[in-house]
């Protein structure tokens, strides 16, 4: 379909009208960015919290994204989300995170009370109001819509929304039979930068990066880690040899790199079994040689994982029956980074037109232990952190240049290669989508295939 379907997105500035060619404005111009403030973030799905966050009833913790503030709480009836402001004269109630079990939310102005279900407990001074004026259904704290997946709250400020899942498509599916519900915080970073969101969020959306930005991993890339072929210096040499032992040792080398610089993405207990397998018998040819050895190696983080009473997925049989990316998107903010059953995360969120919050989780299958503390937001480091994870860090270093860069003269727009950038146009065609208030079934099914995982090609998302 087009704009001759859609005739509203004529309206939407500096639209993406070729799918392989973005305008540079929507990186930096302030009526773009407060359009997305008020038609886009309102009405899609966020990752709030974690539900790790909130373990004991009356826990809650605060999300933020613009000018709009929720509070998620555990009650004892489940996880509800209420939208954080005092029903008398809109102070905000709750900043960070806490529990409100004993003394529920108070606001700080006039002393009026609510517990984590919502419901008004005290009034101060309640007789000089009108009756009116004090319905109890009217003075409840106002609901937030919240639904749960793979181990967190999303919320959503519009009622009217379809369901969480229909938004997500296939992916949560893929994501499913991984058992990501049951993964863990192991460490939680976030980061100031200096540049739009879309732009955080465009550096993990396609590996054609991959050999400039993290020449580490493209000096130790196989086949299947590496489709773009060598580069720079090295692009007259192979990536490995052409024996089936070599290239199981250059793929135990590039996990244990993707371990070192993104630590969630591929544990380091993963990396040892692929190390205790270094040995394994092969075939002699390298395509089954690799096969081989990665079957080996998900039944034994399986096999070893359940030994350890972890709730271990059968990493075999989800390789085969739901086929993954390297970096699974889940609209409008959210990253997964699958390799085995450990996991990476992403999260941004929108500053201003020129800054964005981003924050790394990394995942793991730990056991349950009543003594863990539940995870905590960290302060936001600066984006050139040098203790931050040698990955993200690189990364961190191109997006300034690239904000900055957007503002040279003469650079109208970014050219989008069809085949391995194009979630990067699907994306962004979907915000004009938002921008020019589609119908709410036409965008749900957009947002599910836009989340097609990282190097997809343009595709049709149905406007």
């Amino acid at each position: 379909m087009s704009e001759a379907d859609f005739p509203a997105l004529a309206s939407v500035p500096y639209r993406v009208t070729s799918p392989s060619r973005i305008p540079a404005q929507r990186y930096y111009d302030e009526e773009f960015f407060r359009l997305e403030a008020e038609r886009f973030w309102p009405h899609v799905w966020q990752m709030a919290c974690r539900i790790e966050e909130i373990p004991e009833v009356g826990d809650w913790v605060e999300y933020r994204n613009l000018d709009k503030s929720v509070i998620v709480v555990r009650t004892a009836s489940g996880i509800r989300a209420f939208h954080n402001a005092c029903r008398h004269r809109g102070v905000q109630l709750a900043s960070g995170h806490g529990n409100c079990s004993v003394n529920g939310f108070v606001c700080p102005f006039h002393g009026w009370r609510w517990n984590m279900d919502g419901e008004n407990t005290f009034v101060y001074g309640k007789s000089r109001f009108s009756e009116a004026d004090l319905d109890v259904a009217d003075i409840a704290l106002a609901r937030c819509r919240v639904e749960l997946w793979g181990g967190c709250a999303f919320i959503n400020h519009d009622n009217d929304a379809p369901p969480l899942l229909d938004c997500f498509g296939d992916a949560a599916a893929r994501l499913d039979a991984r058992n990501i519900a049951e993964l863990k915080v192991e460490w939680w970073r976030s980061s100031i930068l200096p540049v739009n969101w879309k732009l955080a969020m465009e550096a993990f959306m396609e590996g054609y990066h991959v050999a400039a930005t993290h020449p580490q991993l493209q000096a130790i890339s196989t086949p299947e880690s590496n489709m773009y072929g060598p580069t720079g210096p090295d692009r007259d040499m192979p990536t490995s040899s052409g024996t089936a032992r070599a290239y199981v040792e250059t793929t135990i080398r590039h996990l244990a790199k993707l371990s070192e610089g993104m630590a969630g993405m591929v544990h380091h207990t993963e990396v040892e079994i692929a190390e205790s397998l270094r040995d394994m018998d092969l075939p002699e040819e390298i395509g089954p040689a690799a096969m081989a050895f990665y079957t080996r190696l998900r039944s034994e983080i399986t096999r070893q994982g359940r030994e350890r009473g972890l709730p271990m997925p059968d990493l075999v049989k989800a390789a085969a029956d739901h086929p993954f990316k390297a970096v699974e998107f889940m609209v409008p903010h959210y990253f997964l980074l699958p390799m085995f059953a450990a996991m990476s995360a992403y999260r941004i969120r929108s500053l201003t037109a020129e800054t964005c919050l981003f924050e790394i989780w990394s995942l793991a299958m730990l056991p349950d232990d009543p003594e863990r503390d539940p995870p905590v937001a960290p302060a936001p480091s600066s984006h050139d952190d040098p203790s931050f994870p040698e990955i993200p860090r690189q990364d961190y270093s191109n997006l300034p240049l690239q904000q900055l860069g957007l503002h040279a003269g003469g650079f109208e727009f970014m050219r989008i290669q069809p085949e391995t950038e194009g979630m990067i146009s699907n994306f962004q065609r979907l915000v004009d989508g938002y921008l020019a208030g589609l119908p709410r079934d036409t965008l749900a099914r957009g947002s599910a295939v836009v989340c097609s995982g990282f190097d997809a090609p343009i595709l049709d998302i149905g406007f």
